[in-house]
């Protein structure tokens, strides 16, 4: 039976491997999505969504817009912790929040985040001496707090409103009750496991090593999730049409479970994966109310903070690659002009001179 399952595991890998499977199951999820959409948008009414975008309160638009902005300066921490865990302290605040920033706007909205980030992270820190394995590490410790701090929340969510996860996942609410618990009981164990000794800590092999922050700092890096995910359930909270009434938690279940389907999807922005989510998640609301907040929301924490990014890296590489090596020719060229200036004035003054004077003058020289 020990032979079988080895021969299964060593055909899987060889002929299959995780990231076929992986590449699978996000087509798998984009293509239900695309046509869960496609079933929910029918008979939409653009007119009144139109007007439920004005009806939006404007005060709730500026609110939801300051909560992304928070979102995202907690966002910059993911990076600077993983740097301060991986012992490259003199990588500044700065250029973490920049990476964060940049790597994570523009690589969950171009799609495929694992790779588009890291080239982004890459291009960033090399500039400090990072080399590529350095900056693995950093996605894996920055991936390892989004999804500490999604499943602690979920986990608390689902423990308190079961209710809330099953117009998603279709099962009965003691059944969400119960994974809620072991969500919250894997946390729990993982804490135990980190608790048992340094060693174990240490992940990786052939070169590849990394050690995971010990109990104390994974609490921070929960906290670290915790906190970014709350102001971003908090956007989407405060841009929800007033009726019917919908709790915060009861939200922040649904929100949870449509990013995370987001994310695994890898698509572009989430685009088509989220909305459609948190079409099915909440029945009880109109469909073009419910459109016209996932609209504001994509405009504040997808579109705008992309163009920012975009924005930002465009002109870094443009400083980089254009006008630093143009001041450094400039610089060059000035410094050449002024000796060979020099060097003509000394020509021209032994030239005046009487000639006995030259030939004193061309000895000492």
């Amino acid at each position: 039976m020990v032979r079988l399952l080895a021969a299964l595991r060593r055909g899987f890998k060889e002929r299959i491997g995780w990231k076929r499977v992986g590449i699978a199951a996000s087509l798998v999820i984009i293509a239900f999505a695309i046509s869960t959409l496609v079933r929910t948008l029918k008979g939409i009414d653009t007119g009144v969504m139109l007007v439920a975008l004005t009806d939006i309160p404007p005060q709730h638009i500026v609110l939801a817009g300051l909560c992304v902005v928070c979102a995202f300066c907690t966002l910059t921490f993911y990076d600077f912790f993983a740097l301060r865990t991986i012992g490259k302290k003199h990588v500044p605040y700065r250029i973490a929040a920049l990476s964060s920033f940049t790597s994570y706007s523009i690589g969950h909205n171009i799609g495929a985040t694992v790779f588009t980030g890291g080239a982004i992270r890459f291009r960033i820190y090399s500039d400090y001496g990072l080399s590529a394995v350095d900056v693995a590490k950093i996605c894996f410790l920055s991936g390892l707090t989004f999804w500490l701090g999604n499943t602690f929340v979920l986990g608390i969510g689902m423990a308190w409103h079961p209710a809330a996860a099953s117009s998603m996942d279709q099962l009965p609410p003691a059944i969400n009750r119960l994974i809620a618990f072991g969500v919250l009981g894997a946390i729990v164990s993982y804490f135990v496991w980190l608790g048992l000794g340094e060693e174990r800590r240490e992940l990786g092999q052939n070169g590849w090593k990394v050690r995971l922050p010990s109990a104390p700092l994974t609490l921070v890096q929960i906290l670290i999730g915790v906190v970014d995910l709350g102001f971003c359930a908090m956007a989407m909270y405060l841009l929800m049409p007033a009726q019917p009434h919908i709790d915060f938690m009861s939200l922040a279940v649904v929100f949870i479970l449509a990013t995370l389907l987001g994310f695994a999807s890898h698509a572009p922005g989430s685009i088509g994966v989220f909305d459609a989510a948190m079409l099915v998640a909440l029945p009880e609301f109109g469909k073009e109310q419910l459109l016209a907040t996932l609209v504001v929301f994509r405009i504040l924490y997808f579109m705008i903070p992309f163009g920012i990014a975009i924005s930002i890296m465009g002109t870094r590489e443009l400083w980089l690659s254009v006008v630093q090596p143009w001041q450094a020719r400039r610089k060059q060229a000035e410094t050449s002009t002024t000796i060979d200036t020099d060097t003509a004035e000394v020509v021209e003054v032994k030239a005046t001179l009487p000639f006995r004077q030259r030939s004193r003058a061309g000895s000492h020289h």
